[in-house]
Order: C-alpha cells, then sequence, then structure tokens
C-alpha cells in the first residue's frame, strides 16, 4: 500500500514538474496585417510602440508568408499545419473537419489548458466552441466593430466597446484565471482588427488624418504599367478589389478615397498595438512574462493600391507577406532578425514544439523554433502558394504558384490568359513579368508549353520552377486542379 502511494505520489510529482517546465503560450493573431505596418518596419507614419518593444526582445522573422492569402483558408492553414489542398478549407463559409489534427488538440491532449478569443470564422456564421478549447470568445462572421455580439463560453451577448478592446479584456481576464493554477495555458487572441470595412476605435478617429501615403509605384492606370500583365488583372482594376472600387464603406473625408482607407486601415492598428502592450503589461504584473512565449504574425498580407489593386488573395507580396515574430524572455536572443522563409503552416508545429509535444505527421510545416534558438537548421527553400476561387469574389482566378529566393512565379487555372513570373531580387515591385511577351491569345494548348517555345533562354528557368511546384504539391497530397467546397 505504502509502495502504490509512494509511485501515485512521484508520478503527479513528475507531473507537476513538468507542468511548471512546460511554458505559457499566447499566440497573437492578426487579420489582414501586411508585413511593413509596424513602426519598427520603418512605416512612414504608423507607430506601434508595444508591439516594437516585443520585436526588439525576441526574434523577427522578415520573411514571412501565408500559403493562402483568404481569412478562412489561412486560419485553417495556421490550427492544422496544411497546406489548402489538404485542409479543404477553400473559402470563408466551410468548417473545418473537426478530425483533422490541429495545435490545440494536441495540447489539450498533453495537459494544457486551452483558451480562444476572437475570429474564427471558419464555417463563416458558425460561433459555437470548437474541439479541444476550454475557454471560448468568438462571433459570427466578422463580427463587428461596435458593441459586438460575443458567444463566451456559450452564452451570447453584446458587449458594449470596441471589438479590439473588448476582446482584450476578456483574454486578460482569462490570463489572471489561470495565474491562479500550476497547468500550462495556450491562449490564442484573434483579432477582427485590421479587418475592413475600417473602424477605428472613437479615440483614435483621424489620428493619422494629415498622413498622406505613398502612391506606389505600379498603381497608375496606364498602358505602360500593365505592360505584360494577366488580363484579368486590369479588369479586377474596376472590381470590388480594385483600386477604383466603390469607396462608400469608409469614413468619408474630403480628399482622396484611397488615401482615407489607408488612414483608416493603420488607425485600426493602434488598437491592437494598444492591446499587445495591456497584455504584456498584465504578464509582467504577475510575473510571468519571461515563462510566456508570445508569437505574432497576420493570417493575410493587404493591398494599398499597388497592381491596381485592394485588399489579398494574389500572389503578390503585400497579399502574401506577413509580419511575424517570437519573444520567449531569455530562451532567445534578443533583437535578431531571420530572413528564412517562415510560413503560417509553421505556426501549429511550432507551438506543439515549445510545449514539448510529437508533432503529427498530418502538418506541412516546421517548427521555426530552432531558427528562433539560433540553431543550424537546414531550412526551407522555396515555398507553394495557392487560392481557390471564390464564388463570391470570381474575379481572381484559381492560382497555383511558388515563391523561391530568387522568383515568384504564378500560374493561373480555369482562365485563358498569361502566366507571371518575377526575379524578386532585381524587381521586388514585380513590375516586370518575364513571361508578359508571351503570345498565347490564338494558341492552344498549356502556357508553358509556349512560354518555353518563344523565350527558349528562360526554358530551363520555368521547366525547374514547374517540377518544384508539382513536386511540393504532390508531396503533400495535391495537384493542380481546383477544390469545392464540402456541403
Amino acid at each position: 500500500m505504502k509502495k502504490s502511494f509512494l509511485t501515485c505520489f512521484l508520478i503527479f510529482s513528475i507531473m507537476a514538474l513538468r507542468a511548471q517546465e512546460r511554458p505559457n503560450i499566447i499566440f497573437f493573431l492578426i487579420d489582414d496585417q501586411r508585413y511593413d505596418l509596424l513602426s519598427i518596419h520603418n512605416h512612414a507614419f504608423v507607430q506601434t510602440p508595444a508591439i516594437d518593444a516585443l520585436v526588439k526582445g525576441g526574434v523577427d522573422f522578415d520573411q514571412a508568408f501565408v500559403t493562402t492569402s483568404l481569412c478562412s483558408p489561412s486560419r485553417a492553414s495556421i490550427v492544422t499545419g496544411q497546406y489548402t489542398h489538404t485542409h479543404r478549407v477553400v473559402d470563408n463559409d466551410t468548417d473545418l473537419d473537426p478530425d483533422v489534427p490541429t495545435y490545440p488538440k494536441e495540447l489539450k491532449k498533453a495537459g494544457y489548458h486551452t483558451g480562444f478569443v476572437g475570429k474564427w470564422h471558419m464555417g463563416h456564421a458558425n460561433d459555437e466552441r470548437k474541439q479541444n478549447f476550454d475557454y471560448w470568445v468568438s462571433f459570427k462572421g466578422q463580427g463587428r466593430y461596435v458593441d459586438p455580439e460575443l458567444n463566451v463560453n456559450g452564452e451570447r451577448k453584446v458587449v458594449a466597446g470596441h471589438m479590439t478592446d473588448v476582446l482584450t479584456d476578456l483574454a486578460i481576464d482569462y490570463i489572471r484565471q489561470r495565474n491562479e493554477s500550476e497547468q500550462p495555458y495556450f491562449l490564442c487572441l484573434s483579432h477582427k482588427a485590421i479587418h475592413g470595412p475600417f473602424t477605428p476605435a472613437k479615440r483614435h478617429h483621424q489620428a493619422y488624418i494629415n498622413q498622406l501615403i505613398a502612391y506606389p509605384d505600379s498603381y497608375s492606370d496606364t498602358e505602360e504599367n500593365y505592360k505584360g500583365k494577366p488580363n484579368w488583372l486590369k479588369r479586377q482594376r474596376r472590381s470590388w478589389h480594385g483600386a477604383e472600387r466603390d469607396f462608400a464603406n469608409i469614413d468619408r473625408i474630403e480628399g482622396d478615397d484611397l488615401n482615407r482607407l489607408a488612414q483608416i486601415y493603420t488607425e485600426c492598428m493602434l488598437g491592437v498595438d494598444e492591446s499587445v502592450g495591456k497584455v504584456v503589461s498584465t504578464l509582467k504584473e504577475l510575473g510571468t512574462f519571461n515563462n510566456t512565449v508570445i508569437i505574432y504574425m497576420s493570417d493575410n498580407g493587404y493591398l494599398l493600391g499597388e497592381h491596381g489593386l485592394i485588399d489579398k488573395r494574389v500572389m503578390y507580396e503585400e497579399s502574401i507577406r506577413v509580419p511575424a515574430f517570437i519573444h520567449w524572455g531569455e530562451k532567445i536572443e534578443k533583437g535578431t532578425t531571420c530572413s528564412e522563409f517562415v510560413l503560417n503552416i509553421d505556426i501549429a508545429p511550432t507551438i506543439l514544439d515549445i510545449a514539448g509535444i510529437e508533432i503529427p505527421s498530418t502538418m506541412h510545416g516546421q517548427s521555426f523554433l530552432p531558427l528562433a534558438l539560433g540553431e543550424n537548421v537546414k531550412w526551407r527553400e522555396d515555398f507553394v502558394y495557392e487560392y481557390f476561387i471564390d464564388p463570391a469574389a470570381v474575379m481572381t482566378p484559381t492560382i497555383f504558384g511558388l515563391r523561391t529566393k530568387q522568383y515568384s512565379y504564378m500560374t493561373y487555372h480555369g482562365v485563358w490568359d498569361n502566366y507571371e513570373l518575377y526575379d524578386i531580387q532585381k524587381d521586388p515591385e514585380q513590375r516586370h513579368n518575364l513571361l508578359g511577351d508571351v503570345e498565347y491569345g490564338h494558341a492552344y494548348g498549356s502556357f508553358t508549353r509556349h512560354a518555353k517555345s518563344q523565350l527558349p533562354a528562360l526554358a530551363p528557368t520555368i521547366t525547374k520552377l514547374e517540377d518544384r511546384l508539382d513536386e511540393i504539391l504532390e508531396q503533400t497530397g495535391g495537384q493542380r486542379k481546383p477544390l469545392w467546397r464540402r456541403h
């Protein structure tokens, strides 16, 4: 009897010790924040002091990207560690298959207490508590910025205030509750901000009203600017995702509509920075800041006039490149910049790696913890981008692309049009399409066959990119074909 008691005591003691050794983890997921929208990344006027301080105290991944640039598909990739063609959340209405391995599922099995506060969006109008989250706060669809209606652990209620502030306060409540327990916790604070229609908090309204954006060189509606570009891109300029869209939903003030759109976009960012600052202050007050891992990423980038576009979905850099960093007390070297490709599919395996949990073989991503620790590890040289045509936004075709350290290669499915290829090192703004002179207007057969025939000097590069794109898709269970939503 004594032996049995002693054995149980030792087992529980070891479990308690391991629980103490495992860090708490907080993941800030921001909506539609483009990679350069931080003052530490030299934005022209936006100020983000709280976020900047975390970046300076951690590792900044300045080559972070998403593998698909649309809210729900990207969020599904984040939670599963999978490319879209595998998790099959191809639009904003499809829910995630509950049988797919996810980081909250693995965390909960390993003894973590799990919390989610904010925008879930997979399944769009469904705000029901998702499996494997002990604490749940969410809302239907995109929700609303002012006086949002929330599902708080099964109770739906309207909460007065601005959405960013409300979510932050509920997240802090959760952190304080968990501080009373020895059980490690994971919290995802998934902000609605800075998704449109942009509505900053009253205290931030018109904070940047006197700031003027610098129009990107690729904005102009000229023959020269669109030379070599696909025809669908030119037509999209006057669509909902174009720079000449209907700006009816913006805070209309005398002046240029696109400029005001950029202003209120950045004004919403002020609330996000304050949110990060409040969470950090709470952790410091509780004495848990150094044992809490903070990960930060955006689900998509955002175009502000580049290539005549607004929003995301396309494979241009402003659409797919996002801010990302990790902070972990003294565990990692402060003020470090890592320029390896870090992807949204890496979030799930990284969270599990930090928690000391085996990473499921279903995840396509890699843990970037070794990069943050300064270890010499073999890392990816390229990745696949994919976007599946959305019935609600047919102006953007299905895209299968490959991003390497030198090239950005875009192929289009179901549309009779030119592909795009850019030498990112020589042409970072993606102005000169290396495939733009291919005559495809009266052609029969694949675009690549004609491109290699008409551009023999470029043919080896095209072949290499094509083969590598298909290779990664095959390795991860995909292929270049359309996917349709599950019913």
